[in-house]
C-alpha cells in the first residue's frame, strides 16, 4: 500500500501539476483519493500510470492528466449538484471539494436523472455529447466530456447560457467510445 501511496503524490506531481492544473483542491483530492479503489484489484497496479484504465467491460477512467484538465475547466465549486456519467473517479473528487454528486453507471448512460444539474462530467468518450445531456444542465451549467469520431478526440466544455448551449474545445485526449455512443457514419457511394 505504501507503493501505490506513494505513486498517487507522484501521479499529481509529475501527470497533473505539469498539465497547467494550478487548483489545489484538484491537487488536494487527487492525493487523498486512492485511485485503485476504482478499478479492479487485478488492475490496481495500473490505477496511477499514464492511461485509461478499465475499470468494467467497456469502461474506463479518464487518464490522471485528462480527468484532471476536464475538472479544472468545469470550475467546481462547493454545493454545486453535480451529475457523474460513467465517472467514479471524478466523482470522488468532485464529493471531496463539496459537491453533491449523482451516479449514472449502469443501463441507459444517455438518459439522466430529473432535475438540472450544475455540472455533467463524463470518463470515456462520446461522437458527440447528447441533447438530453444538455437539457439536464441548469442555468450557467457546464458539461465536460471528451468527443472522438476517429484516432484523436477533443476535450469540451459545454456551457449553457440563456441564449442556448455554447461548446469550446480544450485539448487533445484518446478515450476508448462508450458502447452505444459511437459515431454513426452514414453509406455513401
Amino acid at each position: 500500500m505504501a507503493d501505490l501511496a506513494a505513486a498517487r503524490l507522484n501521479m499529481v506531481e509529475s501527470q497533473v501539476r505539469t498539465q497547467d492544473v494550478t487548483d489545489v483542491r484538484i491537487h488536494d483530492a487527487m492525493r487523498a483519493l486512492p485511485r485503485e479503489q476504482y478499478v479492479p484489484a487485478e488492475r490496481s497496479y495500473l490505477a496511477y500510470a499514464d492511461i485509461e484504465v478499465e475499470y468494467a467491460p467497456g469502461r474506463y477512467l479518464l487518464k490522471p492528466r485528462d480527468v484532471s484538465k476536464l475538472l479544472q475547466e468545469l470550475r467546481p465549486m462547493p454545493g454545486e449538484r453535480a451529475l457523474a456519467i460513467a465517472a467514479p473517479y471524478a466523482a470522488a473528487v468532485l464529493e471531496d471539494m463539496g459537491l453533491t454528486v449523482t451516479r449514472v453507471e449502469g443501463g441507459d448512460l444517455s438518459g439522466t436523472p430529473g432535475g438540472e444539474f450544475d455540472l455533467i462530467v463524463v470518463e470515456g468518450a462520446v461522437a458527440r455529447a447528447p441533447k438530453s445531456w444538455l437539457s439536464a444542465l441548469s442555468p450557467s451549467g457546464r458539461l465536460g466530456l471528451v468527443e472522438r469520431d476517429g484516432p484523436v478526440g477533443k476535450a469540451c466544455l459545454y456551457l449553457r447560457a440563456e441564449d442556448g448551449v455554447g461548446r469550446r474545445e480544450l485539448f487533445d485526449a484518446t478515450p476508448p467510445v462508450l458502447a452505444g455512443f459511437e459515431a454513426e457514419h452514414g453509406f455513401a457511394f
